[in-house]
């Protein structure tokens, strides 16, 4: 009986706001529902219910492969089908290694033997569990190396040019590098590329530590022993299992030899606590490190190449095993054939509390609130599927596999890919397709920010301009009056949905206020989440909120809220920024080559000094944009119609049917053929950096071809943009 009070209080209140209150893509009677609709589906969602799910799921290590990952598969499905829903588990068979062999040693000048080890603490309940995977990179080479050390500061391109100034080499060498300022992945691919044979990586405590403030279990920051595990693989190439590259990973696929795989590394990969690496960065000699390479640590930092000597062996098991994707179902009564799809994995490099639990968690509690309303008569009118992906920390193994295993299909009916993963205390993260920047502003101005009682929206934005570096950055936060989008690279299960298949995707997260040093390490605990996360475990609300309102509009609006003026402004900044970039490049190069010709370094006639002479480099051509330009100038004015024939269509009660297929089939008009030497990403917007891993790259044809220098690349792309514009005007031109 109260319920059905509550629902009834719920219905007359909603029916009263939503008289207020519009809803792209709905009438105003069907706004009324909607909104009613929103307000059962919150008052289903439960802070506690949560923190309990987050307890039960992270009770125990579950990495892909293991009888815990298996276990929490298989709880993730009751649950679904408890709630309602149509679910099932979908198996693939995929390459996991495991470390069998893991030997780090300093040899000389001193002796010290890595531990290698995080230790358990009383502090914390699940740290001292067995079955924990140990410290180790995921897709190193096997290898049994003994080399002098080089110390390369976070092992970046950038890094190796200084080092190159500085007459020291990498090749033949073992090479330690500081985690951050890129995905872990890029630091040994670029030290194997100037012919390190192995490869160190260490949290040092300035960027991850006792710098930042207490740590565990005092604080939440990352303590002497913790070690971040993580996946090495080269997902720049492709993601998702190694040996199948561009079709679903079944139980009988054909696959690559092991050695015939470009995504695992070629040399030995091992991270480090700081309490190991402390011995190794002491024992360096050589060079003092620049500054702005110093760490932490209470030491002065070399650069080596000298004395200091390091044994590395790693041996891994390659196994074949199971990834369990749950997959759930709520078919829709009008549009069955279009879906709205909502993902967050559910497997731990070791627990998991934060990094996937917290965001799956809030994802199943969205799921139990379809399945109230369910039971209480509603039915969507797209059909929903809810996905918990297995084996995304190795390289998103679950989803990259599913998205290929159904890639026409998944092209002709998703609607849109809705994504989480981690989550925690702070401020809201929205990235995707901007043509759904309207749309996300609608929701986020209607979801409560739990600790300040003001809009999701409007406390990002308050974020943002305490945050922005500059009054022209503040004004231009002020005077924008909806929110942005932010551009995806990867590094989580969005990306085969939007760069390998075009599809419209959101990303969605709480945080900023959560920092500490817990991520892939044993602490990433049920007590670390509870104690410097989410304590109330509302944030787990306002993320179900905020992505389950986003699942309920696109399932039942009438006329899909895609404005591609957003896209068009977005793609034209990214013009400006490529030909800026050509310009600035153009200016540095002139004058770094008028101080080299004027000999203005006075390097050379110092030979006690290892400097080498820089070298000259070929001018910067001036290139042609016309063509891009024009599409983009072409592409303002489709949108431009679009939006207004959009409005009329949204007044006139009509049937939709055929404009809501083209507007969420549209970007997959941004396709390619595939970017240089990576064709697996496909789209010619938006894909992860070559040298920056999770970061993204926006046109990164046309971008990493200027940065790289190749100029007759970087012209050929333009074209290829230019091209996939054009389609996209085509299109939409048939659209209207």
């Amino acid at each position: 009986m109260k319920k059905i009070f509550t629902l009834s209080f719920i219905a007359i209140t909603a029916a009263a706001s939503a008289q207020q209150k519009a809803i792209s893509g709905f009438t105003p009677a069907s706004a009324a529902k909607e909104l009613q609709t929103e307000q059962a589906f919150d008052a289903s969602l439960s802070a506690p219910r949560i923190g309990e799910t987050i307890k039960e799921l992270a009770a125990y290590p579950h990495n892909v492969g293991s009888a815990g990952g298996k276990a929490v598969a298989e709880k993730i499905l009751q649950k679904y089908k408890s709630y309602g829903l149509d679910a099932h588990i979908e198996t693939y068979t995929v390459l996991f290694p495991t470390p069998k062999t893991r030997v780090l040693e300093l040899t000389g000048p001193t002796k010290y033997t890595a531990l290698l080890k995080e230790p358990a603490l009383a502090e914390d309940a699940t740290s001292n569990q067995a079955n924990q995977l140990p410290t180790y990179n995921a897709w190193s080479g096997d290898g049994d190396v003994t080399a002098p050390l080089v110390f390369v500061n976070y092992g970046l391109p950038d890094d190796y040019e200084t080092l190159a100034k500085l007459g020291v080499d990498v090749k033949g060498k073992i090479v330690i590098a500081k985690y951050g300022r890129s995905w872990r992945g890029i630091k040994p691919k670029v030290a194997y590329e100037h012919g390190a044979i192995g490869c160190i990586i260490y949290s040092d405590p300035k960027d991850d530590g006792y710098t930042a403030g207490d740590v565990y279990p005092k604080g939440a920051y990352k303590n002497e022993y913790g070690v971040q595990r993580g996946s090495v693989m080269d997902m720049v190439i492709y993601p998702g299992d190694p040996l199948t590259p561009g079709i679903g990973a079944t139980k009988d696929a054909k696959r690559l030899d092991r050695k015939d795989a470009p995504t695992i590394l070629k040399i030995p990969v091992l991270p480090i606590s700081y309490h190991d690496a402390q011995p190794l960065l002491a024992a360096l000699d050589g060079r003092v490190a620049p500054g702005n390479w110093q760490g932490s640590l209470p030491i002065t930092y070399h650069i080596g190449a000298g004395k200091a000597t390091v044994h590395l062996k790693m041996e891994f098991n390659w196994d074949l095993v199971p990834a369990y994707d749950v997959i759930a179902k709520i078919k829709g009564s009008k549009w069955p054939d279009e879906w709205v799809m909502r993902g967050n994995h559910h497997d731990g490099w070791v627990n998991g509390a934060g990094d996937p639990i917290s965001g799956q968690s809030a994802m199943l509690d969205e799921a139990k609130a379809l399945g109230d309303l369910l039971k209480s008569g509603w039915k969507p009118k797209r059909t929903i599927i809810y996905c918990s992906w297995d084996g995304e920390e190795p390289g998103l193994l679950g989803s990259t596999e599913f998205a290929e295993g159904h890639d026409k299909e998944l092209q002709e009916k998703t609607v849109v890919y809705i994504n989480s993963d981690g989550n925690g205390r702070g401020f809201l993260g929205t990235g995707g397709s901007q043509a759904l920047e309207p749309f996300m502003d609608e929701i986020t101005q209607n979801v409560t920010d739990p600790q300040t009682n003001v809009s999701v929206f409007d406390r990002r934005k308050a974020h943002e301009l305490v945050e922005a570096a500059s009054v022209k950055d503040k004004k231009e936060i002020l005077d924008r009056k909806g929110g942005k989008l932010e551009a995806l690279g990867s590094g989580s299960d969005f990306s085969s949905f939007l760069q390998h298949l075009g599809i419209p995707t959101l990303d969605i997260g709480f945080g900023g206020e959560d920092g500490g040093g817990e991520y892939h390490s044993i602490y990433d605990s049920f007590d670390d989440y509870r104690r410097f996360k989410d304590s109330s475990f509302k944030y787990g609300v306002a993320l179900a909120q905020t992505a389950g309102h986003a699942v309920l509009r696109m399932a039942d609006a009438e006329l899909l809220p895609f404005d591609f003026r957003h896209l068009q402004a977005t793609i034209d900044k990214y013009v400006t920024e490529v030909n800026e970039l050509t310009d600035k490049m153009r200016e540095n190069t002139d004058m770094e080559n008028q101080l080299i010709k004027a000999n203005d370094f006075g390097l050379a006639a110092d030979p006690t000094k290892h400097e080498q002479m820089p070298v000259a480099k070929d001018t910067v051509p001036k290139l042609n944009f016309t063509a891009l330009k024009a599409a983009v100038d072409t592409l303002k004015k489709v949108a431009d119609k679009l939006a207004a024939n959009w409005t009329t269509a949204s007044q006139a009660n009509g049937d939709n049917d055929k404009m809501n297929k083209m507007l969420y089939r549209a970007e997959q008009q941004l396709l390619s053929e595939g970017l240089p030497r990576r064709p697996w990403y496909r789209h010619t917007i938006y894909a992860p950096g070559f040298y920056t891993g999770y970061g993204v790259k926006t046109l990164p044809g046309i971008r990493e071809a200027i940065e790289q220098r190749n100029w007759k690349e970087a012209q050929e792309q333009v074209a290829v943009v230019a091209k996939s514009i054009n389609n996209l005007v085509t299109y939409l031109s048939s659209a209207n």
